[in-house]
């Protein structure tokens, strides 16, 4: 274990009804991370959450926190703060009684703790709002009481369980930027759990992709989306063409019935591959211009770019463009070698990267405002 590791989570195992949910899960937290647990619905991320804040005790396997072994020691004695899904706040209570509750058990004095109360009121810009009852709050208002009643007992490490799932998109996102300028002041470790990508790549230092209790990638939000391990991380993070290829050798891939240079090494000759184009990083040009080509199925304009399904060879391409195409239209696909981005074969190949049935309001769909994993916490077991 590393000296500077807040958090280490040692071949970690839980199940539930005969279920593995985690699968000897191994993973290092660094001092004063932002880190963010990303994956779909069922993946883990929540038992990982609750793990390190004991709730969940493991069947096997260790936590430590700073060196410490911790298996076993209650939730109130770690120095971990926690944010659920559900604010469970106190409604009979105010503002200033809400944020003061966890250093009133912990009898700290009361010079120390209005000092204290006030410091975590004006971290988080509810100043004013000290007489205030909850349920006069909006809910962006009630989610700074959370935060600031958690960060008053001064944690180490503050975990936060899809905090802002019920909030509305503007406010969701001033608050993702407020909780990163929260951390940068405190310098203190937060670990973020969430199934929105776009959220997990704004806001952290490093994200942790889990699916089926097995973590798929560690890596900075550029690693991640840039240089994917597999065809599900690809699909994920953002959008993708994933399509079938074949490594002819160092530099030289070849897909959708053509050799397209690449700058991908260490790859077996002829080694089955996987390979991941970005929508947005095609360029459209006249058919005949470029190597590959397609017809375009649909167009949908976004605003800032037009969205096409484009048949390539067979298999439906995402290109997303500013040049007007129409349906029917054939196009050139221009493709830069650092465009391209090759990716071993995994039990996910074939499984994802084709737009044949996409639909925004499918996608929407797949997508729950609350992880059913953080629903069975009670509000009373949080600190």
């Amino acid at each position: 274990m590393s000296d500077n590791n807040i958090i280490d989570l040692k071949n970690i195992t839980v199940e539930y009804d005969g279920e593995q949910v985690l699968k000897g899960l191994d993973l290092s937290i660094r001092d004063g991370e932002f880190v963010t647990l990303l994956g779909p619905s069922g993946c883990g991320k929540t038992t990982t959450l609750r793990i390190i804040g004991g709730f969940v005790e493991p069947d096997s396997g260790d936590v430590f926190f700073d060196g410490q072994r911790i298996n076993g020691v209650q939730p109130y004695r770690r120095q971990v703060s926690t944010i659920f899904q559900r604010y469970a706040l106190f409604p009979h209570l105010n503002v200033y009684e809400n944020i003061a509750f966890g250093l009133r058990v912990k009898k700290v004095p009361e010079k120390e703790l209005k000092v204290r109360v006030r410091e975590a009121i004006e971290l988080v810009g509810l100043r004013g709002f000290e007489k205030r009852h909850i349920d006069t709050l909006s809910g962006g208002q009630q989610q700074r009481v959370a935060i600031a009643r958690s960060l008053v007992t001064r944690p180490k490490v503050l975990l936060l369980d899809e905090p802002l799932a019920a909030l509305d998109l503007k406010l969701r996102k001033d608050m993702q930027v407020e909780l990163k300028n929260i951390q940068k002041t405190l310098g203190i470790t937060f670990i973020f759990v969430t199934h929105d990508q776009e959220e997990a790549l704004s806001m952290s230092d490093t994200v942790i992709v889990m699916d089926k209790g097995v973590i798929q990638q560690i890596g900075t939000p550029q690693d991640i989306y840039n240089e994917p391990v597999n065809a599900f991380v690809a699909d994920f993070i953002g959008e993708s063409n994933i399509v079938d290829g074949v490594m002819l050798r160092d530099g030289l891939v070849r897909f959708a019935g053509q050799s397209i240079p690449c700058v991908d090494k260490g790859f077996e000759k002829n080694e089955p591959v996987d390979v991941v184009i970005r929508p947005e990083d095609i360029d459209v040009v006249e058919k005949g211009k470029s190597p590959l080509s397609g017809t375009v199925d649909s167009v949908t304009f976004k605003g800032v770019h037009y969205e096409a399904i484009v048949d390539v060879d067979g298999f439906k391409w995402m290109i997303q463009t500013t040049d007007l195409i129409r349906e029917g239209e054939e196009i050139g696909i221009l493709l830069n070698p650092d465009d391209i981005h090759v990716m071993k074969k995994s039990e996910y190949s074939g499984m994802f990267g084709d737009y044949s049935s996409f639909s925004d309001e499918m996608d929407t769909i797949s997508q729950p405002d609350y992880d059913p994993e953080g629903e069975s916490l009670p509000a009373e077991d949080e600190e």
